[in-house]
């Protein structure tokens, strides 16, 4: 008798490339932002997406805060069409960062989902900044 693990059967290899492959194209997490920032290679820019409350008491260091709720065409005017945005935020208890998303690829914006967001971050150990700005 196989173990649970192994009582469904693997997808095959190309099924499992194409499945890991299309969530990479979703999803970044907080260890790969973090050597972005700290390299000053960051080819995106990194959302917080929570309220400005929140945001202020902490968030990640270069993010900017936009709430989920405001992302519209004109707030996004800032950025050129071809900016790819990776949104966040409290952590996986909420769905901030999905909402963002949602929003963003609406208005035909490319966009990634930091995984963990606060949370993540916090976990690996990583320091948040402070304030409004």
């Amino acid at each position: 008798m196989p173990s649970p693990v192994a009582a469904i059967p693997a997808a095959a290899p190309e099924e499992a490339a194409a499945h890991f492959a299309r969530r990479l194209a979703l999803e970044t997490d907080c260890a790969d932002v973090h050597a972005a920032l700290r390299a000053g290679a960051a080819d995106f820019v990194l959302l917080d997406v929570r309220g400005p409350g929140a945001f202020a008491r902490s968030h990640v260091p270069g993010a900017v805060n936009l709430p989920h709720a405001r992302i519209d065409a004109a707030a996004l005017e800032a950025w050129p069409a071809e900016t790819l945005f990776v949104a966040y935020c409290a952590g996986p208890h909420c769905n901030g960062a999905d909402r963002a998303a949602l929003r963003l690829a609406r208005l035909g914006r490319r966009v990634k989902l930091m995984l963990g967001g606060m949370t993540g971050w916090a976990d690996e150990g990583f320091a948040f900044a402070e304030g409004a700005g």
